[in-house]
């Protein structure tokens, strides 16, 4: 027993690790009765390069990775497919940028809630990996510290 123990504890140590993506001050706008879209913020620093490719949320009928940009002095939102993450650099998804749209909301989202999202981030080799997030409401006047909060991995 203790042979399989130990061996078993060295197939894990020496199995492949996908890198952590580190995750900070997430959060998600609070919203009024009847709206039915909000966004959802945070920090991410991946420790190889990566891609956000894809995010979800039980509260959400539709979840999309949206960028807001300014053309022609008019801001415009869009979809796009990722959100590049080079290693070692932090990535704001923040309220005017690159964002977690959710939308086709089931329910108002009141401050002091918690929304769950999972995001999905892809490697350079390819590989994918899941990452749940517990992302507080905040109000719809809360800016972010700028500091760092919760991390998640």
């Amino acid at each position: 027993m203790k042979t399989f123990c130990i061996a078993s504890l060295l197939a894990i140590l020496s199995a492949p690790v996908l890198a952590d993506v580190q995750i900070d001050e997430p959060w998600v706008r609070a919203t009024v009765a009847q709206q039915k879209a909000s966004g959802a913020f945070m920090t991410l620093t991946a420790s190889k390069d990566a891609r956000l490719v894809e995010a979800a949320s039980p509260v959400a009928g539709v979840v999309e990775i949206h960028e807001m940009t300014m053309e022609n002095q008019i801001m415009r939102m869009r979809r796009v497919e990722a959100v590049d993450m080079p290693a070692g650099e932090p990535v704001t998804l923040a309220p005017g940028g690159h964002h977690v749209m959710l939308m086709e909301l089931g329910a108002p989202l009141s401050e002091g809630d918690e929304v769950a999202l999972t995001l999905t981030v892809e490697y350079a080799d390819g590989t994918r990996e899941s990452i749940k997030v517990a992302a507080p409401v905040r109000s719809l006047t809360h800016r972010p510290s700028g500091g760092h909060g919760r991390h998640m991995h």
